[in-house]
């Protein structure tokens, strides 16, 4: 268990609404998106000191992952891109048919086998519209399939170490959702509840509701608590075992990173959020970053 967590704002990596944070080994870096800034940023070596680099878009990036033959694949409001290099123009790979104007692609990542997944949220927030999709190009042919629907918010994406469960979340819904997985033909099955939160009610404590997540080496599921100023670590057996504080009321996606992937990153957001709490918690959207000892999973990289 951690007592009394120790994090680490990182220098100039304010945002609005910080999210898909990955670690780059080969780069030495670290990677992520202000969504409504309509920015990646990333940092590189000494990340304690290095200046942030902020490379600009033209619509709401909601996900991201490194491309093995370099560059970036990136969701956008309108469909999936790939840029070959930092900076450099994006070409559209596939594009989703949902109306744009309340519709975007929100949270997602590789998989092991190198085919990127991501889900989308509906904005106005008046229906279960959102999908999760996943995009193949490993021969070439950028393909795109619906994988999964009926939610509002997609979040929480990530994969078993095994390659035998994937994990989806419904930040509105409180929900976390498991499946089965056979990862070579890409078939879900068996979708379950793998975790439950209440609901916001007036006057009661409140946990948050599901933002971003990833897995660590050990097979356990680690999620952002939106509104909760946590990060909650479950077992594979969906039995909570951890509750990290975090410095800031809204966390939106952790990551591991450094060299051991001993380190714990946490994106966070101050949009929208009250003066005062602001003033409470000055690290809202900054993104964190504490020692532990648990071990992460290296960052899955996209294959075309």
């Amino acid at each position: 268990m951690h007592n009394a967590p120790m994090w680490t704002p990182l220098n100039d990596s304010g945002c609005e609404l910080g999210e898909s944070p990955f670690w780059h080994p080969q780069e030495r870096a670290l990677y992520w998106l202000d969504i409504p800034g309509r920015a990646v940023l990333r940092t590189r070596g000494d990340i304690a000191h290095a200046a942030v680099e902020r490379w600009q878009l033209q619509t709401e990036p909601g996900c991201m992952a490194p491309a093995a033959g370099g560059g970036l694949v990136i969701a956008l409001r309108d469909g999936v891109y790939r840029a070959p290099e930092w900076g450099g123009a994006l070409t559209l790979l596939a594009r989703v048919d949902h109306d744009v104007r309340t519709m975007r692609f929100n949270d997602g990542k590789c998989d092991p086998l190198g085919r990127f997944w991501a889900g989308t949220i509906n904005e106005a927030k008046d229906g279960a519209s959102a999908a999760l999709y996943c995009l193949d190009a490993r021969d070439g042919t950028p393909r795109l399939t619906r994988m999964a629907d009926g939610v509002t918010t997609a979040n929480g994406l990530a994969f078993a170490p095994d390659a035998a469960t994937v994990y989806w979340a419904d930040t509105p819904a409180h929900r976390v959702s498991a499946w089965d997985w056979e990862a070579q033909t890409n078939r879900l099955s068996h979708r379950r509840v793998f975790a439950q939160f209440e609901s916001k009610v007036p006057g009661a404590q409140y946990q948050g509701r599901p933002d971003g997540a990833t897995v660590d080496a050990d097979g356990h599921y680690w999620v952002a608590m939106f509104e909760g100023a946590q990060l909650l670590r479950f077992s594979p057996a969906g039995e909570q075992v951890e509750a990290v504080p975090v410095p800031a009321q809204c966390p939106t996606m952790p990551c591991f990173g450094g060299d051991d992937l001993r380190t714990l990153f946490v994106t966070t957001a101050r949009r929208g959020r009250l003066a005062d709490e602001l003033e409470r918690l000055p690290g809202s959207g900054q993104v964190l970053s504490m020692p532990t000892k648990t071990s992460g999973l290296p960052v899955r990289f996209w294959k075309d």
